[in-house]
């Protein structure tokens, strides 16, 4: 297994360990986007609007659109894009708040629940295939280490 200075063929060290773990945990997370990305394109869909459906699937009932942006696994700057590109498939329903003309629900329409459920098992089979090699412990330990690094930056 090559180390992170090896793959980005970096001449010097780096300039501290934080350094290291930083840069470590963008090159992994580009990785992973990048074959998750790939096989939700044979899906006719995007990470953010996989990650939409997915939150509306969760809820199961209609959620006010900044609350989905809220939730979202990555920031998505431009929730009203992704919502008008689920819109145009044909996937979601939004609908205008009767008390609160600015708030816009939006919804599930059968045909994407049909969609996520083709895509749960290849989902699952990318995360194993993906983690494969990594021992339970490791993944747990990781879970936590990111846990930690999540609550220093939300501090």
């Amino acid at each position: 297994m090559a180390s992170l200075r090896d793959e980005l063929r970096k001449r010097g060290p780096f300039a501290s360990v934080e350094q290291e773990a930083m840069l470590s945990i963008v090159r992994t997370s580009d990785l992973l986007e990048n074959r998750m990305a790939r096989l939700l394109r044979e899906y006719g869909l995007t990470p953010s609007q996989y990650n939409v459906l997915r939150i509306l699937r969760g809820e199961g009932r209609p959620l006010p659109c900044l609350e989905v942006a809220e939730r979202m696994i990555q920031v998505a700057p431009a929730i009203t894009r992704v919502v008008d590109q689920l819109l145009a498939m044909d996937l979601i329903n939004k609908t205008q708040s009767h008390e609160d003309r600015r708030v816009f629900t939006i919804e599930l329409k059968p045909a994407a629940v049909r969609l996520l459920a083709e895509l749960d098992q290849p989902v699952l089979d990318l995360h194993a295939k993906l983690m494969n090699g990594v021992k339970k412990s490791d993944l747990r330990s990781l879970i936590q280490t990111l846990e930690a690094v999540r609550a220093v930056v939300e501090a």
